[in-house]
């Protein structure tokens, strides 16, 4: 192979050195070509000069003057910037939260000066904005009065930027806000955090990650279903006021329908929203976008209501039958489950309760936990894992091994001495995942632990537990 390219190579070679010699010969057979006069090369020369010096000259103010602009417009391939990701720190994680914080403070005093003044929180500035308001919309005056409003507000920014004031200089502020500031303790960042400091930390902040998100999930969620005919009746009004909307801009001058707009936008939130804000019962009967909001689903509830729908069919003799034989691939804590589910609606039967006492509606389907006896000394007895429910009257606890109703628990809640949040665990970092029961019948309060759920578990019990020790104490007193 090596002497075949060798081969071509010198082939190649002979062929090029052939033709740059035919070139050099015909070349040497052309007559040389005319020269001009001498006069007329000296005409020539002085033109040619004159050509390159004025065209120099031109390119150079040219490019002086517009030089900078054309190079503006010169394209140049775009640079995939690759961002560095920093590591994972509590002080850093502290700092974002702050900032974060600071930079939404403006929009959230904003707001709750905005609904302050649809309150009526003092009544001669909701008074003076609404008559202001009113009578610029009616006058056509809306516009320049926010244009104003915001060349104030810039102004106010840049006295209190400078303190160029005197006011400022003696101490003195000036209070924009309609709702009084609450000055916030802001504690100092620690330098040096232990272990525990900084997973509970990161906890704390997971936790506020996680309800921000979701809040901000289930609009965007609502938005989506309300545009997508997921609950047609709601999307039908929608449509409806969107073709209304497109009519009267058609046929109505824009001056006329701005009016309207304002004036329907003063009344809804100076009059309307008072008035539905101090009567609840009014406003869930005739507030017609509150009523659409609410009754919009997330995708979760939609998910939620599709297996409700599938669990409440009728199930047929085979599906019984399944659920009674499992299959020999599932453990012992999914055929707890399966039998569990079967018999839900004997839910009285299994704690021999009577047959209005049901799970609240909170906790329908149950907490997963394990009770913790530190009364037994058996280890069979000492943890069982199980389900947590809460009724009117009872805390009940329903084993996953089924077929021992005795190993069930079923608690009073005019029983219980004392409720609390516990930490199994005390080495471990973290509120803990546990709640501890104490009654008369035992020496140790009793522990519900293992709970993903542990603080809206704790919430609805304690609650439950205030109210009923509440009636029976007034029960009492009568």
């Amino acid at each position: 192979m090596l002497r075949q390219e060798l081969d071509r190579e010198r082939q190649r070679r002979m062929e090029l050195e052939q033709k740059v010699q035919e070139v050099l010969k015909a070349r040497a057979e052309d007559p040389p070509a005319q020269q001009p006069p001498k006069g007329q090369a000296q005409v020539n020369n002085g033109a040619d000069r004159r050509s390159q010096g004025l065209c120099p000259r031109v390119q150079k103010w040219f490019y002086e003057k517009f030089g900078e602009y054309v190079e503006d417009f010169r394209f140049q391939p775009e640079e995939s910037t690759v961002e560095t990701e920093e590591p994972l720190s509590a002080r850093r994680l502290t700092e974002n939260m702050r900032r974060l914080k600071r930079g939404a403070k403006p929009v959230t005093s904003f707001v709750k000066n905005l609904s302050a003044l649809s309150d009526w929180y003092s009544v001669y500035t909701s008074a003076i904005a609404f008559t202001v308001y009113m009578n610029a919309v009616w006058h056509g005056w809306a516009i320049p009065m926010f244009l104003f409003l915001a060349i104030l507000r810039l102004s106010l920014n840049y006295l209190i930027a400078r303190r160029c004031c005197l006011l400022f200089a003696r101490g003195w502020r000036i209070q924009w806000s309609i709702v009084p500031e609450v000055s916030e303790v802001v504690e100092p960042p620690k330098e040096d955090l232990t272990v525990s400091e900084k997973f509970q930390l990161v906890l704390d902040v997971a936790q506020k990650a996680q309800n921000l998100f979701g809040k901000m999930a289930d609009i965007l969620e609502k938005i989506k279903n309300l545009f997508m005919w997921v609950q047609p009746e709601i999307t039908q009004k929608l449509y409806i006021a969107l073709w209304a909307a497109f009519l009267a801009s058609c046929f109505f001058p824009y001056r006329l329908v701005g009016l309207a707009l304002g004036l329907y936008a003063g009344i809804k939130l100076f009059v309307i929203d008072f008035i539905f804000k101090r009567c609840p019962r009014l406003r869930a009967k005739y507030d017609t976008p509150y009523i659409i909001w609410k009754s919009l689903p997330t995708d979760p509830q939609l998910k939620e209501r599709s297996s409700t729908a599938v669990s409440r069919r009728p199930q047929t003799a085979s599906s019984r039958s399944y659920v009674t034989s499992a299959p020999a691939g599932l453990n012992k804590d999914e055929d707890a489950s399966r039998v569990h589910g079967a018999k839900k609606s004997n839910f009285h039967e299994i704690f021999n309760l009577t047959e209005n006492e049901r799970p609240l509606a909170v906790c329908e389907s149950g907490w997963r936990c394990c009770l913790i006896n530190r009364d037994r000394k058996m280890p069979t007895d000492y943890i069982r894992n199980g389900v947590l429910y809460v009724t009117e009257n009872y805390l009940c606890f329903e084993s996953s091994k089924s077929g021992f109703s005795k190993r069930n628990k079923v608690i009073k809640l005019v029983d219980i001495t004392d409720i609390q949040k516990y930490k199994v665990l005390s080495v471990l970092p973290g509120s803990g995942m546990g709640i501890a029961v104490s009654t008369p019948s035992t020496q140790k309060p009793l522990v519900f632990g293992a709970m993903v759920h542990r603080d809206e578990a704790f919430e609805t019990i304690f609650s439950q537990y205030m109210k009923i020790t509440a009636a029976a104490a007034s029960g009492g007193d009568s």
